[in-house]
C-alpha cells in the first residue's frame, strides 16, 4: 500500500494538474525552460516520438529538461550542484519525455473532441499569476513583459502552454473530482497509523573498530577506480561580468545652475506662497433664500443655526481646507474668488454656480510661506540628478543591448564603456570554487549564476538586472569545465582516508551481522553486544506510533523507521548515515491500532485516498488516450539525445 502511495504521488499527473509546462515555473518563481511552446511539433531536429502522427522534437525535450534541472537545483539544497549528466543518468530525460507525451496527448485528444480555451479564459489565467502583478496587486503589463524577458519566454508560447493546461484541466478535474474511497479501503490503513511498535536499537560505530594497516598504492588506486562518482567534481564555469549602474553615472548627472533655475521657473507655483482656507458652505435653490440666510448670519445668527433652519445638518456644511484653485474646480471660479476675498470669520454674498446659490463662511485662513530659489536649490538639484541618472542608465542599458544585437562582443562593449571586468575562477552553480576553496563569491554573483549556467561560451553576452534595477551587469561565460573526477594525485590523502574508513565500515558490518545472528538464535540483544568484546554503546529501548512519526516536524530516525517495516521478533541491520557504522534494530512487540475509535482520522485518511486515487484514475485515462491516438517512441533518437545532453552538446 505504501508503495502505491509513493508511486501515485510521483505521477506526472500531479504536475499536469498544477500546470505541467512553463506556467508552474513562473508561478513558483523558480525559473523557466527557454522558449517552450507548441511549435516544437514542427521545426527542425530529431523527432524523439510521434503522437497521433505529430512529431515531438528533441529540441523541446532539451529545453524542458534544462528547465526541470534548474527547478530541481533551486528547490533542494541537496541537489544544488546537480549537473545534466547526472540528471540524464538518474532518468530525468525519460521522465521529461513521458510527462510531455502524456500532456500533449491529452491536449490533442481534447481538441479533437472540440474542447478549446478562449482568449478571454487565457487572459484571466495570466491575470491570476502573482508574478505578473504590479504594486497594486493587479495584473501589470510592465511586470508581465519584464518576467517574460527575464525568463526568455515569448508571449505566444506562454499563451499556448496556458491553453494546453486549461484544456487538460477540463478533462482531468471531472475525473479526479468524482473519486470516492470506501471505508473498507480506508479503515485498515487508518488503523495502521495507530499501530504501536517497541523494540531495541544498538549501534556498531566504525570508529570502534580500531586502526588498520595503511592502504597500499594498489589499494588506493583500486578504490579510486571503483568510486569515481564519489570524487567527481560537478560542472564548473568561468564567468565574466562587468557591473554598471547609478553609482557610476551619478557624478556626471549633477544638474547645472541653469537647469536648476529653469526648473524653478517652470514650477514657480510649487514654490510660491500658498493660502488655504477652512470653509463652511450652504447651497440654496434661490437667490432670495441665499440673501436671507446671509443677512441672518450677519445679524448674529450662527451659520450652522441658519443652515439648520433650511434643513441642513452640520455635516452638510464643512468643506474643510481648500486652496482657491481646488475650490474653483469643485464649484466655480466665481465662488472661489468670493470665498478668498472674504475676511476670516466673514461670509460671502450669494454667488451663483450650476449647483445653485452659494453662501460660504471663512472659518480660518492658513498661509504657507513660499521658498526662494536658494531655499529650494538642494531639493531641485537632487530631484534633477535622480531624473538625469535614471535617464542615463536607461540609455546605457538600451545602447549596450543594441550593441549586443549588432554583433559586438563582450570585450568590445567593456572597452567602449570603460567597464571593470570581474573574472571568476571555475565555480559551481552555488558559487563555490573547488579549485580555490578560499574564494568568496561576491553578493552579485549569486544573482548572475542562474543565467550563467544556462548560457554557453559561444553565445552573445547578456545584460542582467541586479536588485531593484539600481545595478546591471554585462554577463558572459568564458569557459565550461565538464564534470569529471578530480585527479588522484590531488586527492590521494583523501582517498587513503576513505579506504581506511571503508575497511572500518566493512569490519563494523561483520560485527553487526554477528550480533544479528546471535539475536536470532535467542541471545538477548544486550548480551550479543557485550559478547563482541568491543567497547560498544549499550542498546537502548525505542518505539512509537506511526501517526506520531508522521506528525513530527522532522523525519523519523532511519532505525526507528525500519522498525515499522519488520516482523515482530525480527532483528535487522541498517547502515548509519555517512558510513559511520551500523544500526542493529530488534522489534520486540507490535500493538495493533483500531481506527474505529478515531472517526476523525478515518475521514482525514479518506481525503488522502480520494486525492491519490483521483490522480491514479487521471493517469490511467492518459494512458488510454495515448493508446487511442497512437504514440511511437524513437529509441535511437532518445539515446542520441541522452548522449548529447550528458556531454553538454545538445542542440538548442
Amino acid at each position: 500500500m505504501l508503495t502505491f502511495f509513493r508511486r501515485a504521488l510521483s505521477s506526472w499527473v500531479v504536475l499536469g494538474l498544477l500546470g505541467l509546462l512553463i506556467v508552474a515555473f513562473i508561478v513558483t518563481g523558480v525559473g523557466t525552460p527557454d522558449g517552450l511552446g507548441t511549435d516544437s511539433l514542427g521545426g527542425n531536429g530529431d523527432s524523439v516520438a510521434t503522437i497521433n502522427g505529430e512529431k515531438l522534437r528533441a529540441s523541446e525535450i532539451t529545453r524542458r529538461a534544462e528547465g526541470e534541472l534548474r527547478a530541481v537545483r533551486a528547490q533542494s539544497e541537496q541537489n544544488k550542484d546537480l549537473d545534466m549528466a547526472t540528471f540524464v543518468a538518474q532518468g530525468g530525460i525519460d521522465q521529461t519525455i513521458t510527462q510531455t507525451i502524456g500532456a500533449r496527448a491529452l491536449e490533442l485528444w481534447a481538441r479533437d473532441q472540440g474542447m478549446t480555451a478562449s482568449d478571454k479564459l487565457i487572459d484571466g489565467e495570466i491575470g491570476s499569476i502573482p508574478a505578473f502583478a504590479g504594486p497594486t496587486g493587479k495584473f501589470d503589463r510592465q511586470a508581465f513583459d519584464a518576467v517574460l524577458q527575464r525568463e526568455r519566454i515569448n508571449e505566444r508560447d506562454l499563451r499556448a502552454d496556458l491553453a494546453g493546461d486549461l484544456i487538460r484541466r477540463q478533462l482531468l478535474i471531472p475525473i479526479t473530482g468524482a473519486t470516492r474511497a470506501p471505508s473498507s479501503l480506508v479503515a485498515p490503513y487508518a488503523s495502521l497509523l495507530l499501530e504501536t511498535r517497541s523494540g531495541t536499537i544498538g549501534v556498531v560505530p566504525a570508529q570502534a573498530m580500531g586502526a588498520t594497516a595503511p592502504p597500499s598504492d594498489a589499494d588506493i588506486n583500486a578504490f579510486y577506480g571503483k568510486n569515481l562518482a564519489r570524487y567527481t567534481i560537478p560542472e564548473r564555469r568561468v564567468v565574466r561580468y562587468a557591473l554598471f549602474g547609478r553609482d557610476q553615472l551619478a557624478a556626471a548627472a549633477r544638474p547645472s545652475e541653469a537647469e536648476i533655475a529653469a526648473f524653478y521657473a517652470a514650477n514657480s507655483a510649487t514654490y510660491a506662497s500658498k493660502q488655504t482656507r477652512t470653509l463652511s458652505q450652504i447651497i440654496l435653490d434661490s437667490e432670495a433664500k441665499a440673501r436671507a440666510l446671509a443677512a441672518a448670519v450677519r445679524g448674529g445668527t450662527a451659520f450652522a443655526t441658519a443652515a439648520a433652519a433650511q434643513g441642513f445638518a452640520a455635516a452638510d456644511l464643512a468643506l474643510g481646507d481648500r486652496a482657491q484653485a481646488d475650490l474653483a474646480k469643485l464649484a466655480s471660479p466665481a465662488v472661489a474668488a468670493a470665498a478668498f476675498a472674504a475676511p476670516q470669520g466673514g461670509i460671502t454674498d450669494p454667488v451663483r454656480s450650476p449647483l445653485g446659490w452659494h453662501v460660504l463662511k471663512v472659518e480660518a485662513i492658513k498661509t504657507v510661506a513660499g521658498r526662494s530659489l536658494d531655499q529650494a536649490r538642494a531639493e531641485i538639484a537632487d530631484s534633477l540628478a535622480k531624473q538625469k541618472t535614471d535617464e542615463a542608465l536607461a540609455a546605457m542599458v538600451a545602447k549596450i543591448e543594441d550593441d549586443i544585437a549588432g554583433g559586438q562582443s563582450f570585450d568590445d562593449i567593456v572597452k567602449a564603456n570603460k567597464l571593470a571586468v570581474v573574472t571568476t575562477p571555475p565555480v559551481l552553480a552555488n558559487g563555490q570554487s573547488p579549485d580555490q576553496p578560499a574564494f568568496q563569491a561576491p553578493p552579485e554573483l549569486s544573482v548572475l549564476l542562474k543565467n550563467a549556467f544556462v548560457a554557453s561560451p559561444d553565445e552573445d553576452p547578456t545584460v542582467e538586472t541586479i536588485g531593484a534595477g539600481q545595478t546591471f551587469a554585462l554577463l558572459g561565460v568564458q569557459r565550461v569545465i565538464p564534470a569529471a573526477p578530480a585527479p588522484l594525485a590531488t586527492i590521494r590523502a583523501q582517498v587513503a582516508a576513505d579506504v581506511a574508513g571503508d575497511r572500518a565500515f566493512q569490519r563494523a558490518k561483520q560485527i553487526a551481522d554477528g550480533i544479528v545472528a546471535k539475536a536470532k538464535s535467542g541471545v538477548p540483544l544486550a548480551k550479543a553486544f557485550a559478547d563482541t568484546g568491543l567497547k560498544l554503546p549499550a542498546p537502548e529501548p525505542a518505539g512509537g506510533r506511526q501517526i506520531d512519526l508522521a506528525r513530527s516536524q522532522t523525519p523519523a530516525p532511519p532505525p526507528l523507521a525500519l522498525m515499522f517495516n519488520m516482523r515482530q521478533g525480527d532483528t535487522k541491520i541498517l547502515a548509519a548515515p555517512n558510513r559511520q557504522g551500523w544500526f542493529v534494530v530488534h522489534l520486540d512487540r507490535i500493538v495493533q491500532g483500531d481506527a474505529r475509535s478515531a472517526p476523525g482520522l478515518i475521514e482525514a485518511t479518506r481525503g488522502q485516498f480520494v486525492e491519490v486515487l483521483g490522480r491514479e484514475y487521471a493517469e490511467q485515462f492518459s494512458v488510454a488516450v495515448q493508446k487511442v491516438l497512437g504514440v511511437k517512441r524513437d529509441a535511437a533518437a532518445i539515446a542520441r539525445l541522452k548522449a548529447s545532453l550528458a556531454k553538454g552538446t545538445a542542440a538548442q
